[in-house]
């Protein structure tokens, strides 16, 4: 029985290397060429020998917080394009949470939340807005005290300002 399979083997082994001399000696065209190189896949070591688990778990970390973020920019926007629409009030707007990985010192991680602060442009914008306001008011209460003689040519526009 040993005999017969090994025998077996044997001319199988032989007809494998007799079809591929004749595919060597058969013309090919480019064609066959393209199809061959593309239904058979170099062979390729995988991802996990390449980088080690913990390597990939960094990485699977960050690719996260980084979804995360990209996260919070789009629904600042969601929130931005239903303000316009706020006439018909169109959402409601809670306490909205995304995923975070926090990398500890111990080098141990944490999976947890991150609050989005969606009010914060609006926030940011309605303090640049006073800051300019009180930026104003002073420019025109010294162009009133000191009078145009000392203060900038720039700064002579503001005299007709009306305080608010």
């Amino acid at each position: 029985m040993p005999d017969k399979s090994v025998s077996l083997v044997g001319e199988t082994m032989k007809e494998i290397a007799d079809s591929y001399k004749k595919s060597l000696e058969s013309p090919v065209s480019l064609l066959q060429l393209k199809t061959l190189t593309t239904a058979i896949a170099p062979l390729q070591i995988p991802d996990e020998t390449i980088i080690s688990d913990w390597e990939r778990l960094i990485i699977q970390a960050q690719r996260i917080n980084q979804m995360a973020a990209e996260l919070e920019v789009m629904l600042r926007e969601f929130k931005a394009i239903a303000t316009r629409l706020n006439s018909q009030n169109v959402c409601d707007y809670l306490t909205v949470r995304v995923p975070w990985i926090k990398h500890k010192s111990d080098e141990s991680f944490v999976l947890t939340t991150r609050k989005v602060d969606l009010f914060r442009a609006e926030r940011e914008a309605s303090l640049l807005a006073q800051q300019l306001r009180q930026q104003t008011r002073k420019k025109a209460l010294r162009l009133q005290r000191y009078g145009n003689s000392k203060a900038d040519t720039a700064d002579s526009n503001l005299v007709n300002f009306k305080l608010r």
